[in-house]
């Protein structure tokens, strides 16, 4: 076991840790995230080196929580285990980030349901495996819930819930408002959530239009971040149409500017992912990176989340 220890060279005392199971990039941005707000976290990986680069890996995500929002009190420590049932351990929340595979995930909660404490909730990061795939099989299903976050979580504060019992939602909406988060509850299942579903809607006619040779790649992404992406950034979808209808609102507008809205639906394509059509794509990419590494794309991307978000809590 590792822990992180505090400037001061001593452990804080954190009440109940919450247990972060799977290292990668999001299990990364959680684990920054739980010890930025002053929660001991937990921490396990399936790779046995985990220990030995955990904890600097999770430094720069922390620096820039940091820098956004000094913290109220003092920040939580890292333990790193080797072992998943030491990290679950006295832990009452845990956050899994395991690979996209069913039967890993479920060989996980087997392990959680045999010893994690009988009162535990696991949340499951999942992006495009449903709560009935993942659940099947518990002993109390009601204590797995899905919660998907956006990359990278300690940024994007989203985080889409899924689960049947609501007395689990209350207490994973609680722990996910008291680390900044903005949970949203899902009424049923649906393949990519809420927020991958409108993702995918929006690229799938951003394909289309490189695919029909209607505008670049480039362009296509300014378009979106110089139009309609800063009005969703601040109202959402529904909303921002709302306010198009005028003084009388949604009814308005539904009413005036539905068919043509219908219209444009219509002309909405489906593209495939052709070669030629990827081979695009990749090269449109590249063209607007103008050079740029994926390191340096990321870096200039979470410097223009960090002034969103910090735009927007002096307008709330």
């Amino acid at each position: 076991m590792y822990k992180m220890q505090s400037e001061g060279g001593t452990p804080q005392d954190v009440q109940i840790p919450v247990a972060i199971l799977g290292c990668g990039l999001i299990g990364i941005s959680w684990a920054a995230l739980f010890l930025h707000h002053g929660i001991d976290v937990h921490a396990w990986d399936p790779n046995p080196d985990a220990r030995n680069w955990l904890a600097e890996r999770v430094k720069p995500s922390m620096a820039q929580l940091l820098q956004m929002d000094p913290p109220a009190r003092a920040l939580g420590h890292l333990s790193v285990f080797s072992e998943m049932p030491e990290a679950l351990e006295g832990v009452s929340f845990v956050q899994e980030n395991a690979p996209e595979v069913v039967a890993v995930k479920h060989e996980i909660y087997q392990i959680f349901e045999r010893y994690a404490a009988s009162d535990a909730l696991i949340a499951s990061s999942a992006s495009g495996l449903s709560w009935s795939a993942l659940s099947a099989g518990m002993q109390a299903p009601d204590r797995l819930l899905t919660a998907h976050p956006f990359n990278p979580p300690h940024l994007v504060p989203l985080v889409e819930m899924f689960c049947p019992s609501t007395a689990a939602l209350d207490r994973a909406d609680a722990m996910y408002r008291q680390i900044g988060r903005v949970p949203v509850r899902m009424k049923r299942e649906a393949t990519g959530h809420i927020a991958n579903r409108l993702a995918s809607a929006l690229w799938r006619e951003a394909v289309n239009i490189v695919a029909e040779g209607i505008a670049d790649v480039e362009a296509v992404d300014l378009a979106l971040v110089n139009g309609p992406g800063l009005r969703w950034a601040v109202t959402g979808a529904h909303m921002t149409y709302h306010l198009g209808g005028g003084d009388g609102g949604m009814a308005h507008y539904l009413e005036h500017l539905g068919p043509s809205q219908e219209s444009r639906w219509a002309d909405l394509g489906s593209p495939t992912l052709t070669p030629e059509v990827c081979a695009a794509l990749i090269a449109g990419v590249e063209a607007a990176a103008k050079g740029k590494s994926l390191q340096q794309l990321e870096q200039i991307r979470d410097v223009g989340l960090m002034s969103l978000l910090a735009a927007r809590s002096d307008t709330t």
